[in-house]
């Protein structure tokens, strides 16, 4: 069989070569509290007073006082200096992430950073009162321009976390270097042995969903690190796959090429919007999250048309709830400056109008809420573990603390049920 070629991608689509320099955290100078914050500290110390009532944590300030209940059963958190609260009066959803960075605060004594996370993010909507949340959402920075999910930024935006070092990855992933969600089952085997198996289950389950099969003419958007064109083309199928990353396209060459499978899977550095073909099957797993909101339409549309009547959409995407999202859908926060530039996570309301309208009716949906958080936990006690390795690739102690809080934090959302992720089918009809 030869190599599936891209017809259904317009040859004049190009897509700049973006070839970026590793990544590394800024000095931690880059986080000085500028002058004018000590008012808004006292705001936010008066706050944090108030947290102790009703979020389950105890919160040890910079001068040895504590907040919050005496049970020493619950996670604590030590506040190192005054400084951060001052941080937070700027910018909550920036200043907590990079008080973290710049050594402000951290876990206590055996308090692991997601245990101590997760009863905030599970309180969420009450650690500011409402009118208090009303103002500051009138004043909190917007989406820079630059970060905007249009054909020029997109690929900077990918470019700014998937073409990090492959070897940087490569240190916490599983050997099938699947950066997404998998689904564990009990009797799994625990750590990276467990976590392998349970990311080939969750490829199977979303190319079931699919219907992939011998002969069965699929497209991927987003190839990550090639794991599922080689599942599918393991099954018999043709696969066309695409990406923004430039990185993530030669190493999934070469480990397609490694399967044996390179006459099976073409792989290429394409905008989703820039497809013209149709297949029996598109899948696309935790990208609709870097789309942008406003190009949710677009996104849609594009896998509408990629489908050949009756064909199907597999999808696998983060979710928060549809009032939290659109309170936050144009909110500059942490994870949008430090880890995903222009990126937000849709509700399951959103998804469904936007592929309703697209003429996509959804057909089968089940959650990976819970398999997340597992996953995120072995990844972050992988990375942690592997601290002197990390800064052998040329990364600083700063960039350690941004990454260690990511994904904690993310494991935190995950475990409060402040986000969810969804496996769905959808198919069109016709």
């Amino acid at each position: 069989m030869t190599a599936p070629t891209l017809a259904g991608v317009s040859p004049a689509a190009t897509t700049p070569d973006i070839t970026p320099a590793p990544l590394a955290a800024p000095p931690l100078e880059a986080y000085a509290v500028p002058p004018r914050a000590p008012a808004r500290g006292a705001v936010v110390r008066a706050l944090t007073r108030r947290m102790g009532r009703f979020v389950e944590a105890r919160i040890v300030l910079p001068d040895g006082s504590v907040i919050g209940p005496s049970r020493p059963d619950l996670p604590v958190l030590r506040v190192h200096s005054w400084a951060f609260f001052d941080r937070v009066g700027i910018d909550a959803k920036i200043g907590v992430g990079e008080g973290f960075m710049a050594g402000e605060w951290s876990p206590g004594p055996g308090t692991d950073l997601a245990d101590l996370l997760t009863p905030f993010a599970a309180r969420l909507a009450e650690l500011v009162p409402a009118p208090l949340a009303r103002l500051r959402r009138l004043a909190e920075p917007r989406h820079p321009g630059h970060h905007r999910g249009e054909r020029v930024h997109a690929a900077a935006n990918i470019a700014h976390h998937y073409d990090l070092q492959p070897d940087f990855f490569a240190l916490f992933l599983d050997p099938t270097l699947t950066y997404s969600a998998a689904r564990f089952a009990p009797g799994d085997p625990s750590g990276v042995e467990g976590l392998e198996i349970a990311q080939r289950r969750k490829i199977d389950a979303i190319l079931d969903d699919a219907r992939v099969g011998p002969g069965t003419h699929v497209l991927e958007i987003g190839t990550g690190w090639g794991q599922l064109a080689i599942q599918a083309a393991q099954r018999g199928a043709s696969v066309e796959t695409i990406t923004l990353s430039h990185s993530q396209r030669d190493v999934a060459v070469q480990r397609i090429a490694a399967a044996g499978l390179s006459d099976r899977v073409a792989v290429d550095v394409r905008d989703y919007r820039d497809i013209t073909g149709t297949y029996d099957a598109v899948v696309s797993v935790e990208m609709i999250e870097a789309v942008g909101y406003e190009f949710w339409g677009d996104y849609f549309t594009a896998l509408a048309r990629a489908t050949r009547p009756g064909g199907v959409v597999a999808l696998q995407a983060i979710t928060m709830p549809h009032e939290r999202m659109l309170a936050s859908r144009h909110a500059f926060g942490w994870i949008q400056k430090h880890i995903f530039p222009g990126g937000l996570i849709p509700s399951p309301e959103a998804i469904t109008q936007h592929a309703r309208a697209a003429g996509l009716v959804p057909a089968s949906r089940r959650s990976l809420r819970d398999d997340y958080a597992s996953t995120l936990r072995v990844w972050r006690e992988r990375f942690v573990g592997r601290r002197e390795e990390v800064l052998a690739l040329g990364f600083d102690p700063v960039f350690l603390r941004l990454w260690e809080f990511y994904l904690a934090y993310s494991e935190a959302g995950f475990r409060s049920g402040h986000l969810d992720v969804l496996q769905l089918g959808l198919y069109r009809a016709g």
